[in-house]
């Protein structure tokens, strides 16, 4: 499977690596992104959000039953000791081979377990004029998983988005690049920290970004 996957030039040795899914086309993803659901746990109605779990069964991806997203006020100050719940992904999208073609990826490269369970959000961050966007409300943090994965499908009209990470909260980035579509950054969430700064659109009319953002285990339960 990794023949799929072209390396670009930051690696370092699993905390945390930058990759070139090299075959997806992540346009293919766009009209599932002007789908999705306004968070309802955010104020402002800047984030549109849905969120699947899913395993593998030899090589067949199966999506799990529905369940709450929950994370401890440790890992999430905002919005954390809160059972959430979001749409499920779309069936169209999760039956596209590069929708799958993404989920290999990231197990591959965070050499998941072949029955581990990955959690899928994919998220539209939007913003205009008088509203910026802000992909990480709860500010600099982990997510309280082993292994997370953010995959850049589109910036549309605007600026920001860099994405941090963080060896402590208090110090200096060690990584700090805006993420092009196409590009996987995974993350060892026991090592690291991370952020990303809010957008602003480069004209006056609205602007958005979309990725998905994986985790492993989902924090999903029942």
């Amino acid at each position: 499977m990794k023949n799929l996957l072209e390396t670009v030039e930051l690696e370092y040795s699993f905390q945390f690596k930058l990759r070139k899914v090299s075959s997806i086309v992540p346009v293919s993803f766009k009209p599932f992104f002007n789908n999705l659901p306004i968070d309802p746990y955010i104020k402002g109605k800047y984030r549109s959000r849905r969120l699947s779990r899913f395993t593998f069964d030899g090589e067949e991806l199966i999506k799990l039953p529905h369940g709450y997203l929950y994370q401890s006020q440790q890992y999430n100050p905002l919005l954390g000791n809160i059972k959430r719940e979001f749409a499920e992904l779309e069936d169209e999208l999760v039956q596209l081979d590069i929708f799958q073609q993404l989920i290999i990826a990231f197990a591959d490269f965070c050499n998941l377990h072949p029955e581990a369970e990955i959690g899928v959000h994919q998220i539209r961050t939007s913003c205009s004029p008088n509203n910026f966007g802000n992909p990480a409300p709860e500010g600099i943090h982990q997510d309280g998983t082993d292994f997370i994965g953010i995959f850049s499908v589109d910036r549309d009209n605007i600026q920001g988005a860099q994405t941090h990470l963080y060896a402590a909260r208090k110090e200096k980035p060690v990584f700090n690049k805006v993420l092009q579509p196409g590009e996987l950054l995974l993350v060892n969430d026991r090592e690291f920290f991370h952020f990303t700064t809010p957008i602003k659109p480069v004209t006056a009319e609205r602007g958005t970004r979309d990725v998905f953002v994986l985790t492993s285990p989902s924090l999903i339960s029942d």
